[in-house]
């Protein structure tokens, strides 16, 4: 069943009809960044040195380990992990949820995003533009869509473990977590701004940098 998901989800990106990023104009392009070349995307890597561990990559077999304190942990398969994805705009990425554990509201601002269910029941949902919450319960070899660019979430609302597979149609899709967005930016949000947004005081805009901050090693 994941590889009947896999093969649509790649079969649709690449026909060009859900395609974000720009068009590949060679067969392949494996990405160099340490070429130093500054391009929207990567410069290529020379053809004599491309070997096959340039399109592998074998992060998503295992379950990620969960350290946060949401409960979750994203391991993506991007062009930064598989080079070999340099103008196919596609990537994946595979999330682990600890029992109540979630993914918080984040955007992905350059793809369309598909989830499918390895593992687990997960509320999930989306907000539009016109503020409306669409919101739904996918089971295990179920499948949900969140529209490129809108606030959206996960939660693992059982008892045990859960897992799923996202696949986006860009090779960087890119993610903005809004909590940590808005309160552990460098240089800092204005905890005026903060504070008139969310209509708190300085005291609890602080609160929630604390919980925020990253914790030191």
């Amino acid at each position: 069943m994941v590889a009947v998901f896999v093969y649509l989800v790649i079969s649709a990106v690449l026909s060009g009809t859900l395609a974000y990023d720009p068009d590949m104009l060679q067969d392949i392009c494996v990405a160099s960044p340490s070429s130093g070349v500054e391009v929207n995307g990567f410069a290529c890597k020379s053809e004599a040195n491309i070997t096959a561990s340039d399109f592998a990559f074998e992060g998503l077999a295992k379950p990620g380990k969960i350290t946060s304190s949401v409960g979750s942990v994203v391991t993506t398969a991007n062009v930064e992990k598989i080079p070999g994805l340099n103008t196919l705009g596609i990537s994946m990425s595979r999330v682990d949820y600890a029992p109540g554990g979630v993914n918080p509201p984040h955007t992905h601002p350059r793809a369309t995003e598909i989830v499918f269910v390895l593992e687990g029941d997960l509320d999930v949902g989306f907000i539009t533009t016109a503020n409306t919450l669409i919101s739904k319960t996918v089971k295990k070899g179920e499948v949900f869509v969140f529209p490129r660019g809108l606030v959206h979430f996960q939660k693992n609302n059982g008892d045990k473990a859960a897992s799923a597979l996202a696949a986006f149609n860009s090779q960087l899709p890119g993610t903005q977590s809004i909590a940590l967005t808005l309160f552990t930016a460098t240089p800092a949000v204005p905890d005026d701004v903060l504070t008139k947004a969310f209509q708190v005081g300085t005291k609890e805009i602080n609160k929630i940098k604390d919980k925020l901050a990253p914790k030191e090693s």
